[in-house]
């Protein structure tokens, strides 16, 4: 199994993810007319996506209802998606606002869908902060977006 390691990019992953064509390096697996799914760099669990406004925003305040509704529509499809390839056990669906709230990345609204499997959790991301994950990041690209159907 291969080490995985990523530098964050200078600027707004988000906002580098949206704005080019690369969908495979940017692990983006679906767009829609105001938000878009891509895969955690970093991810907790195989298939850890995120839901982002396309539009540069921070907080769920300052986002339009009819992004924040694509967004959401876009985290269902996810867990459609998820469901099918993965046949996780539940969900972690979420929005850290704020570094108080656990914001990795503070400027650009995003929710989190982690899928969740009975006895997934153990002593490694706590201790020794490492992940080990069963698949690499464009095994589940390819996976996950062949199950939208993009």
């Amino acid at each position: 199994m291969a080490w995985i390691g990523a530098k964050a990019p200078a600027g707004c992953i988000f906002c580098e993810a949206v704005s080019t064509d690369d969908d495979r390096g940017r692990f983006v697996v679906a767009r829609s007319v105001h938000a878009f799914l891509l895969l955690n760099a970093f991810p907790y669990t195989p298939g850890h996506l995120m839901a982002a406004v396309k539009r540069h925003v921070g907080a769920v305040t300052d986002a339009r209802i009819d992004e924040l509704a694509d967004a959401m529509a876009l985290v269902q499809r996810a867990i459609i998606a998820l469901r099918a390839e993965y046949r996780p056990d539940g969900y972690n669906i979420g929005i850290n606002q704020g570094r108080a709230a656990g914001a990795g990345i503070e400027d650009h609204l995003h929710i989190h869908v982690v899928p969740r499997w009975n006895g997934d959790s153990n002593f490694l991301p706590v201790v020794g902060e490492v992940r080990v994950l069963p698949e690499t990041l464009e095994r589940t690209w390819e996976r996950v977006r062949s199950r939208l159907g993009a």
